[in-house]
């Protein structure tokens, strides 16, 4: 991958010198995603860009075992450490899943399919639905045209601009989120509040 942000490297540098960056309280999103995977009796969760874990617990608090995907080794190693080794977790990029031809009834990617190109983006979403069970649901959050960092940094293409010292990001709306998702059983969007205005958004796989 080109782009400085989805290099192993990138994250391997972050989290070596900034360690749990986040803290160890779940995003407002993952508390959201929690409820709702709760309401519909989710057992088994995918968590593609899983970190060093925070976003994790709050499910398995909740009775769900939880896989991960995670490029950095350094925050595999922190997500362990904080959250015990039984926690599975992939080590690699989600643009090479699937890790394992397991079926989750839960998928929820948070902050991290707008850190992909258009061509990343499509798979991700594919790879996602063909590893959700019949009746699963996958939640994904994005960050929305509406945040004041869009539009700055280096234009890459349209809604796509680089930042903070090399991140690319791709900016939704709407009408992107729906060409997106909509093949994939898109049903919902809302918005969110984390450091920056999210979408939230839930897609259910039907069965054919």
């Amino acid at each position: 991958m080109e782009h400085k942000n989805g290099k192993p490297e990138f994250w391997e540098t972050a989290f070596s010198e900034k360690q749990e960056m986040w803290g160890f309280e779940p995003a407002a999103s993952a508390l959201l995603a929690k409820d709702f995977f709760v309401g519909k009796a989710v057992k088994k969760v995918l968590i593609p860009g899983i970190g060093y874990g925070r976003n994790a617990q709050v499910f398995r608090d909740n009775g769900m075992t939880v896989t991960g995907i995670e490029i950095s080794q350094t925050a595999i190693d922190m997500a362990k450490k904080h959250y015990g080794t039984d926690l599975v977790i992939h080590h690699g990029s989600v643009t090479d899943m699937p890790f394992d031809h397991q079926q989750y009834d839960g998928i929820f990617c948070y902050a991290l399919i707008h850190l992909l190109d258009e061509q990343e983006r499509a798979k991700l979403i594919r790879d996602c639905y063909h590893q959700l069970a019949d009746n699963g649901y996958m939640v994904f959050t994005m960050i929305s045209k509406t945040a004041p960092t869009y539009g700055q940094g280096e234009f890459i293409s349209k809604d796509r601009y680089e930042m903070f010292g090399g991140v690319r990001m791709f900016f939704y709306d709407e009408t992107a989120i729906h060409a997106e998702f909509d093949a994939y059983g898109l049903f919902d969007i809302t918005t969110v509040t984390e450091n920056y205005p999210f979408y939230l958004i839930k897609c259910k796989k039907s069965p054919c």
